[in-house]
């Protein structure tokens, strides 16, 4: 099945994102860019004008420690100013930056660092024991900020007050960033994005949310992933609507940021959303959000509950980092629980055959393959990684298709459906059975945080489902036969789990994914 938005044409395909900023600071300069909440309580402010001149004194100084042209800044910050400071300045000075999870081990460290080569590194003063064991054996100068309001005030070791020397504007065509993908399944990647690509994202995605000026996101999932970035932050530039930024993810309090920080939009995961929704205290003010993305799948009752918490029901989305901007929205009239709807901003995919790649019927499950120009409305590539470049890539004429290794399938009314990555959907005697379809309902048994759901082969079925459960309260958590009741109440009998495993945690990403590949060395 394929399907195609109105328009295919490329907004914003000449622009560069140091150009997009440039012309919101003239168009918008008194007007609110970033609110930032710290974990403290203390808070700030900055109009497009007044961080516009924290932009220049960063890229100054960066291009002190020697970063110009082509240079890379590899960054191991949490949410704060200066990831945002740092991340203009290094798109105006035609760099790239490498966005790492703070939390990233000495190792982790050490090999992003080699193959991305940076000119300068930046991370916190709590945490640079960490980081400079990892950059013990490359010569880095290394800059430690303290990821607060402060490193943006006077006499900050992130600012200069000397006058740039004038510089080549970037094309849209340069690197911007190498954003490493959050592993969920496998060993993360370096994708290579480009000016024109956030240029576009920017664009985009601004007109898929209807944003205007007087809207304000509220960002509190990590900035050094992709959705705060794509989602929020690149498309209130677009547009000069304002950020508002917190520190970290705090599930318990993100109902009061919400209200308290005036937000009108908002884009989570389900693993978050079904997170706020256990750990809300029960006199949390509830905000009057306009506009709430979601993508992984949720139930419905999680759903319709986020729903009354917010204010507006939230619209699931697909999309990657490697597709920038989104490539389906749900549009429903309500707004449905498990639908992505269909290709939005000039998107065209096909679902097709993950074996043959021939295109499949409505009802069959497939991979969803998006259309575009690699560069623009595509990633460039992988970093240093030729092979798995072009297995990602497959022309025909003159059209360029991106192999998601994704799953959806098209319902009989017309909306496709998520199914996860191509390792979530198995068969069970011959029935299609969705991993992540299970985890949104198993998730909803009383007593459960969250699920994850894994696969075992097995000599008479092929595969069957094994759940992995996380109680709401570890000193009394569900028992088995009450999550098979529950299995039995709800799910069909090819995918109700075979087996049940209550276990603290599982191993997640920095936004809330479950990294599956890892879950049995948590048992």
């Amino acid at each position: 099945m394929s399907t195609e938005a109105a328009t295919n044409s490329t907004p914003g395909s000449d622009d560069t994102f140091s150009a997009c900023w440039d012309d919101a600071v003239a168009a918008h300069g008194p007007h609110t860019f970033l609110v930032f909440q710290q974990d403290d309580g203390a808070l700030a402010s900055w109009s497009y004008t007044e961080f516009d001149r924290h932009v220049e004194q960063v890229a100054t100084r960066l291009h002190e420690y020697g970063v110009g042209p082509g240079d890379a800044v590899h960054l191991a910050l949490r949410n704060c100013p200066a990831f945002v400071a740092i991340w203009l300045a290094v798109s105006r000075l035609g760099a790239w930056f490498v966005p790492s999870d703070p939390q990233s081990s000495a190792r982790d460290i050490t090999v992003q660092l080699e193959r991305t080569r940076p000119a300068l590194g930046v991370c916190a003063v709590g945490r640079s024991e960490t980081y400079r064991l990892g950059a013990s054996e490359i010569s880095l100068p290394i800059i430690e900020i303290s990821e607060t309001i402060f490193d943006l005030e006077p006499g900050s070791i992130l600012l200069s007050d000397a006058t740039r020397p004038p510089t080549p504007k970037p094309a849209g065509t340069d690197r911007l960033a190498v954003m490493f993908t959050s592993g969920t399944t496998a060993q993360p990647k370096g994708v290579v994005l480009t000016q024109r690509n956030y240029a576009v994202v920017a664009e985009v995605m601004a007109a898929a949310s209807n944003l205007r000026p007087e809207h304000r996101w509220l960002v509190t999932l990590p900035l050094f992933h992709a959705n705060g970035q794509y989602f929020c932050f690149a498309p209130a530039i677009a547009v000069g609507a304002s950020v508002a930024l917190t520190a970290k993810f705090s599930a318990s309090r993100w109902l009061q940021y919400a209200y308290s920080l005036r937000a009108t939009h908002t884009s989570l995961f389900a693993a978050p959303m079904r997170m706020i929704l256990a750990r809300t205290p029960a006199n949390a003010p509830r905000p009057a959000m306009q506009h709430v993305w979601f993508a992984q799948t949720i139930g419905a009752e999680h759903y319709l509950a986020f729903s009354e918490l917010v204010g507006c029901r939230p619209q699931q989305i697909y999309g990657m980092t490697e597709t920038l901007a989104i490539v389906t929205a749900d549009a429903s009239n309500p707004p449905i629980h498990n639908s992505i709807g269909n290709a939005v901003g000039g998107r065209i995919i096909q679902i097709v055959d993950p074996v043959s790649e021939l295109e499949c019927n409505p009802g069959e499950v497939g991979m969803i393959m998006v259309e575009g120009e690699r560069g623009v409305d595509l990633f460039s590539e992988y970093l240093d990684d030729k092979k798995t470049t072009d297995n990602s890539f497959l022309t025909v004429g003159t059209q360029t298709w991106f192999r998601s290794g994704d799953l959806a399938v098209a319902e009989p009314s017309g909306l496709l459906k998520f199914m996860g990555r191509a390792d979530d959907v198995i068969k069970v005697a011959g029935e299609n059975v969705s991993l992540t379809e299970v985890e949104a309902i198993v998730a909803q048994a009383p007593g459960v945080l969250e699920a994850a759901v894994i696969s075992r082969p097995d000599a008479l079925l092929d595969f069957v489902p094994i759940a992995y459960v996380v109680p709401n309260d570890l000193a009394n958590p569900p028992t088995v036969v009450a999550l098979r009741t529950w299995a039995e109440q709800q799910l069909p009998p090819q995918a109700r789990p075979r087996e049940w495993v209550v276990i603290a945690e599982l191993p997640h990403t920095s936004v809330g994914k479950v990294r599956k590949y890892q879950i049995n060395s948590q048992k």
